[in-house]
């Protein structure tokens, strides 16, 4: 499992984990706060992995993370 964190365009903070089940797979979940206090929490999945580095696995696990919290809000 790999920890990540990050702040979205909306002005919330997250931490969260992501794993490769299998080479073409990521799976997350993370939890966004707003100066500390807890506002909610999302998981996903990234497919079509295959090949990927994982510094790119990183970058689209974040922006995946974004995109959940945003386009819920």
């Amino acid at each position: 499992m790999t920890s990540i964190s990050g702040k979205t365009t909306n002005g919330f903070t997250y931490e969260g984990d992501y794993e490769r089940p299998s080479a073409d797979r990521a799976t997350w979940a993370a939890t966004y706060r707003r100066s500390g206090v807890f506002f909610g929490m999302r998981h996903g999945r990234i497919n079509e992995l295959l090949g990927v580095p994982d510094g790119e696995v990183n970058e689209a696990v974040q922006d995946d993370i974004e995109f959940a919290w945003v386009q819920s809000s």
